[in-house]
């Protein structure tokens, strides 16, 4: 076992907002270089948070001496190539989603992977989300009996107003839009959840057209990236599961999974607009009873709470990533996993331009093809 785990940080937005901190944080790693584009930058970077090394190449960082892994927190189209030269030089890799911009290049980086002997983590935080888990464990238990309707709404207003500028998430082919931001945690979670998907339809919109480029003076510039995604999943135990996703909604009702089943319901929501952690609740029925808080479990309880509710999440996705590190095997949520959302992603484009119904193929089928 390996005492304290080096680890570098590429991605100076998401990531030094919540994987700098959250290293720090852990006991076990310790952040000892971030990468920016801009040397300056990332000198600025480091010294703010007493990180010894600033780099301003992907090289220059995976070449450090007693550098183990490296977590990458930047927009998804430039996660392959990033990832690529991290695992590449052996180093563990946590990635942020969406996991690439195809589940070609997702599936090559789970290959490249195996291939050097190192452990791929992917940030799915709700899986470590102590109400997510409690629903698990419900599900787990039998409490709906077999389910015969999923359903999931998340309705955010963050890109409500036209004002919001244009950057690279308005741009479908930098991996922008509602379904990588939402679809994509969306899709690991049904996985995780309620099982593999045996066919899917979707449907994409665009209904804000053209937002304001700070860059150019204001000038308004298209968008062709989604901000609402509507899809209907096939389980593969036959359950349908109905998806509705948006981040233009105001005053949107925030994000909520129902369950219903021969014998039961569950209801996990929450109403807050500012942070996707904080407010869940879970309900639930049984026998026709009316619905009722269920309570969760100290034993799940976060063991310490922050202002930003993705601080105490990603600390348990780190926890996984180390436990891997020191076992010499990726556990979940891993790049595998990655690759199914990312594949779930591709078919629900697929679906849309074709405007039908596509099959899902097998995890193991198509990492293997």
């Amino acid at each position: 076992m390996t005492e304290n785990i080096k680890v570098g940080v590429i991605g100076t937005g998401f990531g030094q907002k919540v994987h700098i901190p959250g290293l720090q944080a852990h006991h076990r790693t310790q952040v000892v270089a971030v990468y920016h584009r801009d040397l300056a930058k990332a000198r600025e970077i480091a010294e703010s948070h007493q990180i010894p090394q600033a780099c301003g190449t992907i090289e220059e960082l995976v070449n450090l001496p007693d550098l183990d892994a490296v977590t990458i927190a930047t927009p998804p189209f430039l996660h392959y190539e990033m990832a690529k030269t991290v695992l590449a030089a052996g180093k563990h890799l946590l990635l942020e989603k969406p996991t690439t911009l195809t589940a070609t290049q997702a599936k090559k980086l789970y290959h490249l992977a195996a291939e050097n002997g190192v452990v791929a983590t992917m940030d799915f935080e709700y899986r470590f989300v102590p109400p997510w888990q409690r629903l698990a464990e419900l599900m787990g238990e039998g409490y709906v009996g077999k389910p015969r309707l999923i359903t999931i709404d998340w309705l955010m207003s963050s890109r409500a107003n036209p004002d919001r500028p244009w950057n690279w998430y308005a741009q479908k082919e930098k991996g922008g839009g509602a379904l990588g931001a939402l679809g994509s945690h969306t899709f690991d979670y049904i996985a995780w959840l309620f099982g593999s998907a045996r066919r899917l339809s979707a449907k994409l919109a665009t209904s804000i057209l053209e937002r304001p480029d700070p860059a150019q003076g204001g000038k308004l510039k298209p968008v062709d990236a989604d901000d609402t995604c509507f899809a209907t999943l096939e389980l593969t135990d036959g359950t349908p599961v109905q998806v509705s996703i948006t981040s233009v909604a105001a005053n949107g009702r925030g994000h909520w999974v129902e369950v219903y089943g021969d014998k039961g319901t569950l209801v996990l929501g929450s109403e807050n607009q500012k942070d996707y952690v904080h407010g869940f609740k879970l309900w639930g029925s049984q026998g026709g009873e009316p619905m009722q808080e269920l309570s969760i479990p100290d034993r799940l309880e976060f063991p310490h709470a922050y202002p930003d509710g993705r601080l105490a999440p990603f600390l348990r996705v780190v926890d996984g990533w180390v436990q891997g590190i020191d076992r010499g095997e990726a556990l979940t949520p891993s790049l595998r996993d990655g690759v199914y959302s990312q594949l779930l992603m591709d078919l629900t484009h697929e679906s849309n331009e074709k405007e039908c119904w596509v099959d899902v193929p097998e995890l193991d089928v198509f990492l293997e093809t």
